[in-house]
């Protein structure tokens, strides 16, 4: 096959990123046709944040990099581990079956591999690409003041607003009740959208990462609001001040980045620069029209009056 034919070119958030290996879209079930709605045209001479080959020789020796952070991935039961050195980053996923799908990319350069072409029949690819690519993706952007952050995001005509939370406060509950309560709602993603400044004002894109809801949608919103969720006895809203809306947003961001100066650097420098720009809020709420009407009126309220 051509060059051309193995290679795919993917914009995401406005970066364009590439994948090159022979049919390796094809072995990755739902997350392959998720990436499809990103694809653009093959440009050979376009600017990458991100250049994958999914079919290297040899896995770099993991005893050179030091272990940043270990954890599991519940989804299918593999061991994570994220790993640095002077001259990239590791990522390796271990399932129980000792079969490892692994990660690497160098420094600043755009350039990264992975052993995909090693892995196609196993059947839990789909899920450990995507969230490998994730990881990957966001290692690619950070320099570039971007962050893949944990949330559940609405879009009106005025703009944006995403919802924060751990996992089980009620974030997809709240947007689907702006959606049943709220006219012209639509959801933009409801798991890990992108958000980056552009042309001095902070916007969300919509990712192929979207948890357990499909929805995928190559398209951006400004954002006018980011509201921290926690679940009460009663519909109570409140906007932050800076320092604890830096506290309120970080614990959406991708967490094994905490454990990098680098990245975490640039994580805090996107945070800071969007916050002189963009009201963070805390909500404290009952999964109720009236939670939803509150946060709405709060953060676009006086916007789709006008």
């Amino acid at each position: 096959k051509s060059t051309e034919a193995m290679t795919k070119d993917f914009l995401i958030a406005d970066f364009r990123i590439r994948i090159d290996g022979e049919g390796w879209i094809g072995t990755l079930g739902h997350f392959g046709r998720a990436l499809r709605g990103f694809e653009v045209p093959h440009d050979p001479d376009a600017a990458t944040v991100l250049t994958l080959r999914t079919d290297p020789c040899g896995q770099p020796d993991s005893g050179r990099f030091r272990t940043l952070d270990e954890f599991d991935f519940p989804e299918v039961n593999a061991l994570c581990r994220f790993a640095a050195a002077d001259d990239g980053y590791l990522f390796t996923m271990t399932l129980d079956s000792g079969e490892t799908l692994w990660f690497h990319k160098r420094g600043s350069s755009p350039e990264a591999r992975c052993n995909l072409a090693e892995c196609r029949g196993c059947k839990e690819i789909g899920s450990l690409m995507r969230f490998g690519l994730w990881m990957l993706y966001g290692i690619a952007v950070a320099p570039h003041h971007a962050i893949a952050i944990h949330s559940s995001t609405v879009c009106r005509p005025e703009g944006a607003v995403l919802f924060l939370g751990e996992s089980g406060t009620g974030k997809s509950t709240h947007t689907r009740l702006w959606l049943e309560h709220i006219p012209d709602t639509a959801l933009l993603n409801d798991d890990s959208p992108i958000i980056r400044m552009k042309a001095g004002v902070p916007t969300v894109y919509g990712s192929p990462w979207s948890g357990k809801t499909p929805c995928y949608k190559q398209e951006s919103h400004p954002i006018r609001g980011l509201v921290r969720l926690s679940q009460a006895p009663h519909n109570r809203m409140q906007r932050l001040p800076v320092i604890r809306a830096i506290g309120a947003l970080l614990p959406s961001c991708p967490p094994a980045f905490a454990y990098d100066t680098a990245l975490q650097d640039a994580v805090c420098e996107t945070l800071s620069e969007m916050l002189g720009r963009t009201p963070v809020y805390r909500l404290e709420c009952l999964p109720d029209a009236d939670a939803a009407r509150l946060s709405f009126e709060t953060t676009l309220g006086h916007a789709a009056d006008r």
